[in-house]
């Protein structure tokens, strides 16, 4: 059975004077489903509130635009509070208790993209608010409330029903939340616009891994992420994860053009993307990118933390590495046609600058 692949962007959910919500749905892209992916985008305005919330999925997060404050509770440890800025990843599983908030002028944008083998449906992220209209003591009898808490019911009224909001709430100059601590970015998050490159193609593209070794706790979600700015009229060379990992790609900034190839030599995507756009590449599929002439960049998360590709052109490929009798017997070609395809690419790594 074939699965749509081509590229989607998100659907608004949710929006208030706080910010919204959006998020791209399994009816939309199959994938999400079939490789039990979720992908969401939040947007914070001027003094928006994310209200503290849990989720039944592990994501990582990628600020794309502006800097905020991200409060993160663990099962029965203190609050860590953490500034967040633009190139921001940060680890986030599955149960912990988070809030954001934005007081800065330029709205803040962070996509989500994880796992929902443990949620509740399939492809798509569940959030369990504390507090607000549809927080979780809403639906408690004031009995259990009162008793939960230890207070009485004239205090229980306020704290269950005062925050008539759900989701996202803007905030004003009275309400004092905690300053952020820089210490507590250790560990919590990678900056992929700040760290050293993984790769460095002169006029073909750079890469910035996030996996378990830049930053531990991606290896306890079991996700690795990349960032990956391609040059312009540059391509991406053909490849595929070894390792049974699904990648999904986020198109951060610019524009270009995908072809994914499956089983049989079934050419399954050849698609324009652009900034906004989200594609799933399945299990063991061979993808490609060549960008436009601005450029593509994109920001991927691979389900596994120490992710493994095999490359199928340039220097790394997996042709250099067989023997000149193989690839003749393979292609059904003469010596002279396997020396002059073997004499090609020799220098150029993932990425191919433009001729």
């Amino acid at each position: 059975m074939e699965i749509e692949l081509s590229p989607k962007v998100a659907k608004k959910v949710y929006e208030g004077e706080g910010g919204s919500y959006l998020t791209w749905f399994p009816s939309e892209l199959p994938m999400l489903k079939h490789g039990n992916i979720g992908a969401a985008k939040l947007f914070l305005n001027k003094f928006g509130f994310a209200l503290p919330h849990y989720a039944d999925s592990s994501k990582i997060g990628f600020v794309l635009q502006g800097k905020g404050v991200v409060g993160v509770v663990f099962p029965e440890k203190e609050e860590k509070v953490i500034e967040i800025k633009e190139g921001d990843a940060i680890a986030i599983p599955f149960g912990v208790t988070t809030w954001w908030f934005n007081k800065h002028d330029t709205q803040l944008i962070i996509v989500f993209l994880g796992e929902t083998t443990k949620a509740h449906k399939p492809g798509e992220f569940t959030y369990f608010f504390l507090n607000g209209s549809n927080g979780i003591f809403t639906g408690f009898s004031p009995e259990f409330v009162s008793r939960a808490w230890d207070l009485p019911q004239n205090v229980i009224n306020p704290l269950v029903n005062n925050q008539t909001s759900q989701l996202i709430v803007k905030l004003n100059d009275s309400n004092r939340l905690p300053d952020p601590i820089f210490e507590h970015r250790n560990g919590m998050v990678f900056n992929c616009l700040e760290a050293a490159l993984d790769v460095d193609v002169k006029g073909g593209g750079k890469v910035v891994v996030l996996n378990a070794k830049s930053l531990p706790l991606v290896g306890e979600i079991g996700l690795g992420a990349d960032l990956v700015r391609l040059n312009g009229k540059a391509m991406c060379s053909p490849g595929f994860s070894c390792d049974s990992a699904l990648q999904v790609t986020y198109i951060v900034k610019g524009s270009g053009r995908v072809q994914i190839v499956g089983s049989d030599g079934k050419r399954v995507l050849d698609s324009c993307v652009k900034e906004g756009d989200l594609f799933i590449v399945p299990r063991f599929f061979v993808v490609s990118k060549i960008a436009d002439d601005d450029g593509l960049e994109w920001f991927s998360i691979i389900t596994t933390p120490n992710p493994v590709f095999t490359h199928l052109a340039g220097k790394t490929s997996v042709w250099k590495a067989l023997s000149p009798g193989v690839l003749e017997a393979a292609f059904n070609v003469s010596s002279e046609v396997e020396q002059e395809f073997r004499s090609k690419r020799t220098s150029d790594e993932i990425f191919f600058p433009p001729n």
